[in-house]
């Protein structure tokens, strides 16, 4: 149970920068540029040859990653926004853009382009994924304060 203050920092993506990256065909990352590592908090060779979902946040809906591999199985490029999760627990929205690569018509691996998000978008993204979460996994973000004995009850319950 992360109980740490990083997990509500958010980590803001530089404008006029760029986290690239590309994968496998099963997802595992085979490249990463220095501002993915830099923005991830993750070196890159701590990257590579991880599953992509690493930067994964606990925030975003099962269902707009199911609509990801679905818009790529239809050889089509995928566009939207993510909320990631920072190897110290903390976050980073940004706009991915991810497709397909092909080489003589096969497609080989993928590659995501993904850039900086404005305030406003974030906050009613956000709203929405917390909406589509309760609707379609019955889970809801929660902040509470606890004793230090009622956090170790719980964490006694929760191993």
């Amino acid at each position: 149970m992360d109980t740490s203050y990083d997990m509500f920092i958010e980590t803001e993506v530089p404008e006029h920068e760029l986290i690239i990256s590309r994968t496998n065909l099963s997802g595992i990352i085979t490249y990463a540029n220095d501002t993915f590592a830099a923005i991830s908090g993750y070196e890159v060779g701590e990257l590579i040859g991880k599953p992509h979902n690493i930067v994964r946040h606990p925030d975003m809906p099962r269902s707009i990653f199911k609509d990801l591999w679905e818009t790529l199985e239809r050889r089509e490029s995928w566009q939207g926004i993510v909320k990631n999760r920072r190897k110290d627990n903390g976050y980073y929205w940004v706009h991915a853009d991810v497709s397909g690569v092909y080489k003589d018509g096969k497609l080989t691996e993928y590659k995501s382009l993904r850039a900086p998000v404005d305030t406003k978008t974030k906050i009613k993204m956000q709203n929405y994924y917390d909406v589509l979460r309760k609707r379609e996994e019955k889970s809801s973000r929660v902040v509470l304060y606890l004793t230090d004995e009622q956090l170790e009850m719980v964490s006694g319950i929760l191993k």
